[in-house]
């Protein structure tokens, strides 16, 4: 620790109540949290702690280990560019081989000793006497901090949806992110509700265990074929000798990525093209003209996520499969009724129903200058400042904020330029000794003004109802461009937009 940083640490108001104080504190020990601190540290600020309410590292990719979890985003995409994977086993890796990956940072990083695990951040404050801010955790330790990363992730929280007769349903529950492993599907029968991107992944393997899937759907996705292979030992064997092949093939997938967004974002001959391809891939694995029909969306391709598969179509064709169109209607105590009357017995219910996405709310009350607090100012949709700051909650940054979502290119890619964008604010901070960087209200509303002009023309806009959207159709997830055009935005922190208050 620099002479400096400890000087201002015994210079701070002690208050007995608080357990620690940090220059940073980060809020997850997942991609972002653990990236965070990786940036950090190499921008110079060590005096880190990292908050993770679970008992690993991991996040999303520690929770979700249902059979058949995988990326749909090529290996090679979805990791850090500064901490490439040369011995990546397939083009498009499974969930534990992505978390080994995610495990393998804190080895390599170092970063275990900053971890304090079973922290359940219940509570955030920015305190304006000490200008610091005050972390409550549910096992009731405050940590305080100059500065915070809010790196928990927007898919981290997930509960069963609330449906007519849910309580009472006397089978077996599982949700697809708190995976059941030691239940035996064996000769079971099973319902899956959803057919997203986890269920896709989940029914094909359900299909070779169980003896009958029955699969609700309530809308059809677009669905494209995945292009995995097994990557081979001499191509492994490159990459470990020269880093710069690798690199060259994380950029060629990159582009490709980016030239898809010209048919996913917007209403293009590309669009049109992406549909083509998708509907050939339903032909080719579904001969029966009534299921395609069952299969085929009546929406624009891109309004709602892609969907990436080779194995789903054919899991629906099997003898101890079937797929079931007809609105639930509730559930009952021995398995699921439609709105025709009929009762599906089940001895096992899959929820793969997503996760609890906050588009107007915060995972817990954060509350800033002048007692106001984060959830009401977004009650009608979360804005922020390139998705990183918001008005009113000086030093206070967050990871895949509002706006950030991508539609066609890897989340690493918005994750990163995001993680260099707040070491430039914690630097500022801490390098001025600042009492608080707060963004401009007018430089956030001009901002979101021109986000949401530019998300009316594109497909998430389009009429259709996805988790991108809140009830009322304000779209506070997704970017409306692309990622070099974010990425652009993010290289360099303007002061001018900000107030620094010494």
């Amino acid at each position: 620790m620099s002479t400096t940083t400890q000087a201002r640490r015994n210079t701070r108001p002690q208050d007995s109540s608080v357990l620690h104080t940090y220059e940073t504190l980060i809020v997850g020990a997942g991609f972002a949290g653990l990236g965070s601190a990786i940036r950090l540290r190499q921008a110079g600020i060590r005096d880190i702690v990292i908050l993770e309410r679970g008992n690993a590292v991991g996040g999303t990719w520690r929770d979700n280990q249902y059979p058949g979890a995988a990326c749909d985003i090529p290996s090679n995409l979805y990791s850090y560019s500064f901490a490439q994977n040369p011995d990546w086993s397939r083009a498009y890796s499974g969930s534990r081989e992505i978390l080994s990956y995610v495990e393998g940072l804190v080895r390599q990083y170092e970063l275990a000793p900053l971890i304090r695990f079973g922290q359940d951040v219940i509570e955030l404050s920015f305190d304006k006497a000490s200008r610091r801010w005050l972390a409550k955790t549910a096992v009731g330790q405050t940590y305080g901090a100059r500065t915070v990363v809010m790196a928990q992730g927007p898919l981290s929280n997930a509960s069963f949806p609330d449906m007519p007769g849910i309580g009472s349903y006397e089978g077996h529950k599982i949700h697809s992110a708190r995976w059941d492993h030691g239940y035996d599907f064996a000769g079971k029968r099973v319902a899956v509700i959803g057919t997203g991107a986890s269920a896709i992944q989940i029914i094909p393997e359900l299909v070779k265990q169980a003896g009958f899937v029955k699969v609700f759907q309530r809308t059809p996705g677009w669905v494209l074929p995945r292009p995995d292979y097994g990557t081979p030992n001499w191509m492994r064997a490159l990459f470990r000798r020269a880093p710069a092949a690798q690199s060259a093939l994380r950029q060629a997938l990159y582009t490709a990525h980016e030239s898809m967004a010209t048919g996913l974002i917007w209403r293009t001959p590309a669009s049109r093209l992406l549909e083509q391809v998708a509907s050939l891939h339903l032909h080719s694995q579904v001969p029966d003209a009534w299921m395609r029909r069952q299969l085929t969306p009546d929406y624009r391709i891109g309004c709602k996520r892609v969907l990436v598969s080779n194995d789903y179509y054919p899991a629906l064709r099997q003898p101890n499969a079937k797929l079931i169109t007809w609105p639930i209607a509730t559930l009952s105590p021995r398995g699921i009724r439609t709105v025709e009357g009929v009762e599906h017995q089940a001895d096992c219910i899959v929820f793969a129903t997503g996760f609890d996405v906050s588009k107007t709310g915060t995972p817990f009350p954060i509350h800033g200058l002048g007692g106001r607090l984060l959830s009401e100012d977004w009650r009608h949709g979360a804005q922020a400042y390139r998705s990183v700051s918001v008005a009113g909650y000086p030093n206070l940054f967050f990871t895949f904020g509002p706006n950030s979502g991508p539609g066609h290119n890897s989340a690493l890619v918005y994750m990163e330029s995001q993680i260099d964008y707040i070491v430039q604010g914690v630097r500022l901070v801490i390098e001025q000794d600042l009492k608080w960087l707060d963004v401009h209200e007018g430089a956030q509303q001009r901002y979101n003004a021109a986000i949401q002009r530019r998300l009316a023309g594109t497909n998430w806009n389009s009429g259709c109802k996805s988790w991108y959207l809140t009830e009322d159709g304000f779209n506070s997830s997704m970017y409306p461009g692309f990622a070099t055009q974010y990425r652009l935005q993010m290289r360099r922190l303007p002061r001018g937009d900000y107030s620094l208050v010494r």
